[in-house]
């Protein structure tokens, strides 16, 4: 169906109407009418889902890091969580855009947030046939639980743009900041409280810290660390099965309390126009045009640009909730260590991602990206040759507080770049995202248990370098674009008899969606 206009569900973008003598499609489409006030109880919203990810991601983040030590006999927790984000890419492809049409972005968001509880029960009983058939179905869960998110916040950043009279895309980037902030905190308490447990426990000395090592075992720590020859390090045997259970019933009791916090608290994004009639959200099409939304987003060019990038984001995640709890922490001074380490990661992280998402406002997010590449580029260079040693443990919280100040640039950065210009294909667009990233995942977690440390690190370097150059055409791209409007609009203002001659803007998703159009906002 179309009004006034034509949207091509095939090619899955914006299609310029033909000349028409009918009415056009804003007098058609239904009108969302908002106070000024209302941004408040946006701001409601988003506190709302960011502190129930929050809760959520206090569970998984605390379960994910510890996997690759606590079960690391066979490879086990390292092929869960392969399966996790797997079954991610699979659900990014075929789910997200269907169910949230289907279910609408609140409910989408608790069946979704459900998904993970079997993962988190699974640790009772940690064996090939329940975590890796949980982790599958907390990776399909997984793609529709994040591009609702996305899509909800990028939803009412716009909606906040308008009342507010700012700019939409740092708007959008500013509540990015704020989710990342409350999200990242996860890593503080889902670490905070698996490093309690197992500190106080036998495995941990009670808290004591006469903690013993050798020199020859240090060596081959690091860089050095390879999975098939670290079988004789006592720092790697698995925890006590009573602190294993103590730290999964207090994980599984928040995935329950995030899923109630949704429920009750949020308001469904129906009220900011999620169906309002005439729209292009509204239009009845088939389940398969659906699915193929997500698909058809990859014939963009930018979207093909930002694709290194993302899978970059992936890699470095996995590298540093696996690979570097692993052969960095846990082999040099202790599992009991893995969450007081990962806590500067997640304070940093979180500290970082509220910052960023302010200031980009005021410089850009290029400046914001060069220092996420400076930093991830030291990184990578200081753990290549550093030595992990019990005696340096400043240096171990360091690493982790730089590496989430570069997570913070990419995690809040990059998700406001495809916010920004993919705004008429918000699910689509958030789907690659989260495909891509899951993708890096994959790609990390499926040479974990082959490759070395330092063979890893050579890996992220080569994606992150051929990323950064994706992301400059991108920026280039945007760049020129944003100089023809100007352009175009200066001519407007200032007709002349023989104006220069300016390359015509073909429409893209880039532009004001039909939402911002339909938005009026009364002075009650």
């Amino acid at each position: 169906m179309t009004f006034g206009g034509a949207y091509d569900v095939d090619k899955d973008s914006p299609v310029k109407p033909p000349p028409s003598h009918g009415d056009d499609t804003a007098s058609v489409r239904e009108k969302v009418k908002l106070s000024r006030s209302e941004k408040w109880r946006i701001l409601k919203n988003i506190t709302t889902i960011s502190f129930a990810f929050m809760v959520q991601f206090t569970a998984f983040q605390g379960t994910a890091n510890l996997q690759s030590s606590i079960n690391a006999k066979d490879g086990l927790g390292t092929v869960s969580l392969s399966a996790i984000y797997a079954a991610i890419v699979v659900s990014c492809i075929f789910i997200p855009t269907l169910v949230i049409r289907r279910l609408t972005v609140k409910w989408t968001l608790c069946l979704s947030m459900l998904c993970y509880a079997p993962y988190i029960g699974s640790q009772f009983f940690p064996r090939f046939y329940t975590l890796v058939p949980a982790g599958i179905l907390l990776g399909l869960g997984a793609a529709p639980m994040w591009a609702s998110k996305a899509t909800y916040l990028t939803q009412v950043g716009q909606v906040y743009a308008k009342i507010t009279d700012q700019s939409v895309e740092a708007i959008i980037v500013r509540f990015f900041g704020f989710f990342f902030l409350a999200w990242q905190t996860a890593e503080l308490w889902g670490n905070l409280i698996s490093s309690l447990v197992l500190s106080s426990g036998a495995h941990g000395g009670g808290g004591s810290s006469n903690h013993s090592y050798s020199e020859a075992s240090l060596e081959s720590c690091g860089a050095n660390f390879c999975v098939v020859a670290s079988a004789d390090n006592s720092n790697l045997e698995r925890p006590p099965e009573s602190e294993i259970f103590e730290i999964s019933a207090i994980y599984l009791s928040c995935i329950v309390a995030a899923v109630i916090i949704i429920a009750v608290f949020l308001d469904p994004l129906s009220r900011y126009g999620e169906k309002r009639r005439g729209s292009i959200s509204a239009q009845e099409v088939s389940g398969i045009a659906l699915l193929a939304a997500t698909a058809n987003q990859l014939r963009k060019p930018n979207q093909q640009l930002l694709i290194p990038i993302t899978i970059f984001i992936g890699m470095e995640q996995a590298f540093i909730g696996a690979d570097f709890t692993q052969a960095y922490v846990s082999c040099a001074i202790g599992i009991h260590q893995i969450g007081y380490v990962m806590i500067c990661f997640g304070v940093v992280n979180a500290v970082c991602s509220i910052i960023f998402g302010s200031v980009m406002k005021y410089i850009g997010r290029i400046p914001i990206i060069i220092l996420g590449i400076i930093a991830h580029g030291a990184l990578f260079i200081v753990l290549l040759f550093w030595r992990p040693h019990p005696e340096h443990m400043w240096v171990f919280f360091t690493l982790s507080g730089l590496w989430g100040v570069g997570d913070a640039v990419w995690q809040t950065q990059i998700n406001g770049i495809y916010g920004a210009l993919f705004r008429r294909n918000k699910e689509a667009a958030f789907s690659n995202y989260r495909l891509w990233e899951s993708a890096g995942f994959v790609i990390a977690y499926a040479y974990s248990t082959t490759l070395c440390a330092r063979m890893k690190l050579y890996v992220m370097i080569s994606v992150m370098i051929l990323g950064i150059f994706g992301w400059i055409v991108v920026e280039i791209k945007h760049w020129r674009k944003e100089m023809r409007l100007k352009k175009l609009e200066e001519q407007a203002k200032n007709p002349t008899p023989n104006p220069p001659i300016v390359p015509e803007i073909s429409e893209t998703d880039d532009e004001r969606d039909e939402l911002e159009e339909d938005i009026v906002v009364t002075h009650l």
